[in-house]
């Protein structure tokens, strides 16, 4: 029989208890399998492997204030946790569009939202970066709501091939759409120590900016090509081991992280896309439509204040919130990766 030519393959054994890499944490990767599994994890307050957990979802829907039969912008569509919650708003009544860069989990998301019965008729998705948002609003605006969740996704950090995480070996790539662009680790070759030492404190207030920028110069001097995550990771440590050793670990961690979204920002562009975006809202919006934006750092966040106060000045804006909403203490303690979140909103007059 054809049966019995097919091998059985044996699940690759890893050590320990628990997998530690990626690619072997094989039940938090199917979800729908191992739905105890999956529950027990986030009970613990992680997020498992491959998923994301949306942030502050209950202060946005009750800001949105969606009605069926309304049109709404997700533009920033990621594992679409924000996006399941505003569809059961609009009760198959109406539409949304959903759009995001990312190639890789754009497919998978469309098709775990198909699933659950979101199909073409009130859901359309699209790879597209926000910054283009004008091009959609000439065949499905304006929306009555909008959401920009612009934090990176925890199935960009967990998964070491996409290199966004200083944690785990991986390519120095960083990409939000890896189809597109050029990887961290050739841009960092592009930049001169002075180029580095700004991108470092402008991008996300590194203190270490000039050390740092120096070991990445003194590496290259010596034909050395940083091509890995660890591989910075290991230069960031170097460049501050003459901090004392009480406080060296907590801040070594603080600068690689630093670090690691001072490039992810240069290399996605993502300070000029913001604010091409913020520019575009008004014109998008319907009279009355509502704008909820999720901002994870001190940069993103001015910029967002910054435009929301600039239309408010100018009367196109009605109201605007006066400071931003953070995440209930209870999900900030269940997530670690709430903390930094900040809720900004904007009601078009």
């Amino acid at each position: 029989m054809e049966n019995d030519d097919i091998k059985y393959h044996r699940r690759k054994r890893y050590k320990g208890t628990h997998p530690k890499s990626f690619n072997d944490k094989y039940k938090e990767l199917q979800p729908d399998k191992y739905v105890e599994t999956i529950e027990h994890i986030i009970e613990k307050g992680n997020t498992p492997a491959g998923m994301h957990r949306p942030i502050c979802v209950k202060e946005i829907i009750d800001f949105l204030q969606i009605k069926a039969g309304q049109k709404g912008l997700d533009a920033t569509l990621g594992y679409g946790g924000h996006t399941l919650e505003m569809l059961k708003q609009l009760n198959h009544k109406g539409h949304i569009v959903a759009i995001d860069t990312d190639s890789i989990e754009l497919p998978k998301t469309k098709e775990r939202l198909e699933n659950l019965g979101y199909g073409p008729k009130i859901l359309t998705v699209k790879e597209l970066n926000f910054k283009d948002v004008d091009y959609l609003s000439l065949d499905y605006g304006p929306f009555d709501f909008i959401l920009a969740d612009l934090g990176v996704s925890s199935m960009q950090i967990d998964d070491p091939n996409r290199g966004f995480s200083y944690k785990a070996e991986g390519p120095l790539d960083l990409r939000m759409n890896q189809s597109s662009g050029i990887p961290a680790s050739i841009r960092l070759r592009e930049l001169n120590q002075d180029e580095i030492e700004g991108m470092l404190k402008e991008n996300s207030d590194e203190p270490y900016a000039a050390k740092i920028a120096a070991a990445i110069i003194s590496e290259y001097k010596k034909g050395i090509h940083i091509d890995s995550t660890i591989q910075l990771q290991s230069i960031i440590k170097e460049a501050l081991k003459f901090i004392p050793n009480e406080k060296r670990d907590e801040e070594i961690k603080k600068s690689c992280q630093r670090t690691f979204q001072a490039l992810r920002i240069d290399i996605n562009h993502e300070f000029e896309v913001l604010y091409e975006f913020l520019e575009k809202l008004p014109s998008i919006l319907n009279n009355q439509g509502r704008v909820a934006i999720l901002s994870f750092h001190s940069g993103e966040d001015r910029l967002v204040k910054k435009s929301f106060q600039h239309y408010f000045r100018e009367g196109i804006y009605e109201e605007i919130s006066v400071s931003p909403i953070r995440p209930s203490m209870d999900e900030q303690s269940s997530n670690s990766r709430a903390r930094s979140a900040k809720l900004r909103w904007a009601i078009k007059k």
